[in-house]
């Protein structure tokens, strides 16, 4: 009888938990699990955890159940993620996360955070379950089944004595970089704004059909609502920088378009996702950067974007090819239909004024926006 590895049972105990997509950052400790990983599930090779937060809440949102495989340091980075997104929108992850600093540990830098996770999660109430040993690994079947049962975070903190001794394949040797040409000839030019935020969200909801819509946090959500509120848009209350990371989990799990009302403020917090989206490539996915060299919902205080960054070029320097500038509703307009009949990713970079509309707030509470939210996402299929 074949007795299996530490890392083929977490794979086993995966695919019995119906996973639909595993996004990973890799540790040295788990080295072996992650290739396994890889030959078995649809796997997200992230670049920040943070970023991994906003795409796997969009992919659980568009009806699938996404788990995170990272390092423990990772965890310090998603902390206010995990709180202002799936605690308050009550949106599961499991996070199964190799956890450093603890044992048999050689690297100063993992002792600090390491030592203190068990407090900090239980100061943020977030619930955690220690994974001393291989023979503890079933307890993975706990972790994903109360996050999804009860639609809130559940780390599972695995020790590196789990995989000590596995007789699990060793990870392959890296690939050689290939050569390659990279050619990147953009010549762009702002012109000043004429129209605001609101004038161009309601040039954008006019020719709306059953796109989903995610709206940055703040005042564009709230434009967005008493512009045209649908219930196949999701208002975001916090979380900033990670609109567009929800739209591309989105934009994975379903086959319709979506739209993501961003803002300069949020990509610049955040231009990890650009990365991410031209690696991906998601034929299905709009991407309007609302430009108007502020943080809108903070009294508008200028950005970078306000006469140093372009954000076009920033898209196109991230890999994204199909970009474009816009300055009226008209040419919003023109842009997004042009980029939904076309095969995508597409990114506008809509420039409007500094100023805010005076509407009043959102009368939905967060977990009734996700809900409403999710069974219109789920009534109109995929």
């Amino acid at each position: 009888m074949n007795v299996l590895t530490p890392e083929e049972k977490t794979v086993t105990i995966l695919k019995d938990q119906g996973v639909d997509l595993v996004a990973t950052l890799p540790c040295d400790r788990m080295k072996k699990l992650l290739p396994l990983i890889d030959n078995e599930f649809n796997t997200l090779k992230l670049t920040r955890e943070e970023n991994g937060v906003g795409i796997c809440a969009g992919y659980y949102l568009g009806n699938k159940r996404p788990v995170m495989v990272i390092q423990s340091t990772g965890l310090g980075n998603m902390l206010n993620a995990l709180l202002s997104l799936n605690v308050t929108y009550q949106i599961p992850l499991p996070i199964i996360a190799s956890w450093r600093g603890v044992y048999n540990e050689k690297i100063p830098a993992q002792f600090p955070l390491g030592r203190a996770l068990p407090d900090i999660l239980k100061a943020s109430d977030i619930d955690y379950t220690v994974i001393g040993s291989s023979a503890e690994i079933e307890l993975l079947n706990d972790v994903i089944k109360d996050a999804f049962t009860n639609n809130r975070p559940h780390v599972a903190l695995v020790l590196p004595s789990v995989w000590e001794n596995s007789k699990s394949a060793p990870p392959p040797e890296p690939k050689e970089t290939v050569s390659r040409m990279c050619n990147l000839e953009l010549t762009t030019k702002i012109h000043p704004p004429t129209i605001s935020r609101y004038q161009a969200i309601k040039s954008l909801v006019s020719v709306l059909d059953d796109e989903i819509v995610v709206s940055n946090i703040g005042i564009p959500s709230k434009e967005l609502y008493h512009a045209g509120d649908r219930p196949l848009n999701f208002y975001m209350l916090g979380s900033m920088g990670l609109a567009s990371a929800i739209g591309l989990g989105l934009a994975m799990a379903q086959h319709r378009h979506v739209v993501v009302i961003d803002g300069d403020g949020s990509l610049l917090m955040n231009p990890n996702v650009l990365t991410q989206i031209a690696a991906l490539q998601p034929s299905n996915l709009t991407v309007v950067a609302v430009n108007n060299g502020a943080y809108g919902s903070t009294g508008n205080q200028e950005t970078l974007a306000c006469g140093c960054i372009d954000l076009e070029l920033m898209a196109r320097g991230h890999g994204l090819k199909c970009t474009v500038k816009a300055h009226t509703g008209e040419e919003l307009v023109a842009a997004y239909k042009k980029f939904k009949d076309e095969n995508g990713p597409g990114f506008i970079d809509m420039v409007v004024r500094p100023v805010n509309e005076p509407v009043g707030e959102i009368p939905l509470n967060p977990v009734e926006i996700k809900e409403r939210f999710m069974e219109a996402v789920h009534s109109q299929g995929a």
